[in-house]
């Protein structure tokens, strides 16, 4: 088996995650490989490396050392290639992770076969001008669409196969995935949704209104976003996390199921109620 590691290795926490990672391993029969720019940090303890943009389509299994923003981004990258990720928790809640840092001998189960993947559904987003796709973007967890620089509320409108779905005045709107459901989309009051539906969850985000809730959306349906706002005051669109897009009045956005689900390996025997439970209730208990 092989596995290509994904770590921001000049974190000293995150180093040396992955050289008590490097110890489990190297008693297995796998072959580990690390990007070249972390060569002088770690070729002590492996000997191989590989050029970022092709290190992932070397591996059978993507890992992936950090928090959850980490994971995501690689997951993305995989399920685009048909790999698998696995999330070695180096952050806070480790939602995406398939084991923390105090479990690393479970790595020798994956070695042997002994795990599961946990297929997760993504959203494209595409972002049309005069009819035309000129981005399509992928997303895990959700496509926000909120307000610009300036406290003041834009104007949104969600449809659904041409029919009005929601209007409201607000900070923004979420739409997420079920994976997404427990991220920002939970801060702003929507539900939590098991990861294995298919489906699309619509969140506003500070609405001017007293009766505005999420609502639960079938994956068949292409969700039209149209926006609003005065001439001081562009909305923007984050997918993921990642780098915002501006979305003017005369641009729209169709939010559909994407073609790419992605694949998160699971080792462990816990279900998402539990692991619900463990980070979330818990914890802040």
């Amino acid at each position: 088996m092989i596995f290509s590691v994904f770590a921001n290795l000049n974190n000293s926490d995150t180093e040396k995650i992955a050289r008590d990672m490097l110890s489990v391993l190297n008693e297995t029969d796998c072959v580990v490989y690390f990007e070249e720019k972390y060569k002088d940090v770690i070729s002590d303890a492996c000997s191989n490396f590989a050029d970022g943009s092709s290190i992932m389509e070397l591996c059978d299994i993507a890992i992936v050392i950090g928090g959850d923003g980490t994971t995501m981004k690689i997951a993305k990258k995989a399920a685009i290639l048909g790999k698998a990720a696995l999330g070695i928790n180096g952050g806070r809640l480790g939602f995406l992770s398939g084991i923390e840092r105090n479990e690393l001998s479970l790595l020798k189960n994956v070695v042997q076969g002994e795990y599961q993947l946990d297929e997760r559904m993504m959203i494209k987003a595409e972002i049309l001008e005069n009819g035309k796709t000129v981005k399509t973007i992928h997303c895990l967890n959700d496509a926000i669409f909120s307000r610009g620089d300036f406290a003041r509320l834009i104007d949104i409108q969600v449809s659904s196969n041409g029919r009005e779905l929601l209007t409201t005045r607000a900070d923004g709107v979420i739409i997420s995935t079920p994976t997404g459901s427990t991220a920002y989309s939970l801060a702003a009051g929507g539900p939590v949704l098991s990861p294995d539906l298919n489906c699309f969850e619509v969140t506003s985000i500070c609405p001017h209104s007293l009766m505005d809730r999420s609502i639960v959306v079938g994956s068949n349906n292409t969700l039209l976003v149209e926006i609003s706002s005065d001439v001081m005051n562009n909305a923007i669109l984050t997918c993921d996390g990642e780098e915002p897009i501006a979305v003017s009045t005369d641009t729209k956005v169709a939010v559909s199921i994407s073609e790419y689900k992605a694949r998160l390996v699971k080792v462990k025997p816990d279900n998402f109620y539990e692991v619900i439970k463990k980070k979330i209730i818990e914890r802040r208990a």
